[in-house]
């Protein structure tokens, strides 16, 4: 967990007991700040690395050779790779010279984040991809005709966007330039115990900035074997898989996790689609007699105030909301319970507690010799 946030205003309590996954790396500071904000509290579980490429020989030789022959296009399909690009070229005295090899060239950039950093560098992008998709750019310039054109791709950190095979097939002269790369998670341990958190329901929300790290996350959760229960969970709503972009939530939709999508892939945008989910009534609840009910990963909001509750509480309170009203049977419940304290005793006790932590006794009926159900407002 972390405090980043602490010492800035809150901006809401949309996401008080909510735990939130990030599975990011860059910006993964500014990210958590933002959240925190909504009072969220935030695992940074990056399950991939940027790795910078600012002194390799391959992406400062490839630049002189622009410089000596110029592009007649340069594909900005990253703001991060763009920037890196240029630092790389400033860092070699090579900048002054790389602008004026752009100064001919059509300069496309495959979405926002590329276009403003093609504009940060002092250029202007000639058209920007709607779509934010490598395929949509690929359209355009074939369009256009790319035959005996000599085009400067700039990669994204896996590198495999198909972009250089297209223009190739097509007679184009293409350099490829990959700034960054993908490398392995700082802390393994860390990204297996945030998938294994997530399908135990003790995570309420994970985000994702980049097709690899979502990738590589969910490739974690097969090996730990606790995909099958994170898609659970997503499909009932109890866990929300948040990405950036259209690109960034296609390993969801291949595995057919339900996920919401960032309008115009932007991290503020991300931000604001879990706030508005958790704070504006998108997630599970139930109307009881005490007001609506929700459940997060720390507690449970009762008609707009988050309660905090134990673990066990929380487990306990979770297969109640999880029955809509039905009758649980005490038998059943034993299993929220530690395995040490697993008793029909036990689970009056954790009744008990539950009811006086939540402040209404009566949002929890007994059925007398059945069990147990929550005072829904239709039963």
């Amino acid at each position: 967990m972390t405090d980043a946030g602490t010492s800035r205003p809150r901006l809401s309590s949309a996401l008080d007991g909510c735990t939130v996954v990030i599975a990011v790396d860059r910006r993964a500071g500014e990210l958590t700040a933002a959240l925190e904000r909504h009072g969220a509290a935030v695992r940074q579980a990056p399950a991939l690395t940027i790795v910078p490429h600012i002194d390799d020989a391959a992406l400062l030789d490839a630049t002189r050779d622009l410089i000596e022959t110029p592009p007649d296009v340069v594909v900005a399909t990253t703001g991060v790779g763009f920037r890196g690009w240029i630092e790389a070229a400033h860092e070699a005295d090579l900048a002054d010279e790389l602008a004026q090899a752009f100064a001919g060239a059509q300069i496309v950039a495959r979405g926002p984040k590329a276009r403003g950093a093609i504009q940060q560098a002092g250029f202007q992008a000639d058209w920007v991809a709607e779509s934010e998709t490598a395929q949509e750019l690929g359209e355009f310039l074939l369009a256009e005709g790319v035959a005996g054109k000599r085009i400067a791709v700039q990669h994204h950190g896996s590198g495999a966007d198909g972009l250089d095979e297209m223009f190739r097939a097509h007679g184009a002269d293409v350099v490829s330039i990959t700034v960054y790369r993908w490398g392995p998670p700082a802390d393994p341990d860390i990204v297996r115990q945030s998938v294994l958190a997530t399908a135990a329901g003790e995570t309420d929300a994970v985000l994702f900035t980049s097709a690899p790290g979502t990738s590589e996350w969910l490739a974690e959760a097969e090996r730990a074997g606790a995909l099958d229960d994170i898609r659970r969970l997503a499909e009932r709503g109890r866990v929300v898989m948040a990405a950036v972009g259209p690109i960034t939530v296609q390993p969801l939709d291949d595995r057919d996790i339900p996920a919401i999508v960032a309008e115009r892939g932007r991290l503020g945008s991300l931000v604001r689609g879990v706030v508005t989910h958790f704070g504006g009534g998108s997630a599970p609840g139930l109307d009881t007699v005490r007001g609506r009910l929700e459940m997060r990963s720390a507690g449970a909001v009762l008609d707009g105030v988050f309660r905090p509750l134990s673990r066990t509480s929380t487990a306990v309170l979770s297969d109640l909301f999880d029955a809509g009203g039905a009758v649980i049977a005490r038998r059943e419940l034993q299993v929220a319970l530690p395995r040490s304290n697993r008793s029909t005793h036990a689970v009056e006790m954790a009744i008990a507690r539950l009811r006086e932590s939540l402040g209404f006794p009566d949002l929890i009926k007994t059925v007398v010799k059945r069990g147990y159900r929550l005072n829904v407002e239709d039963i």
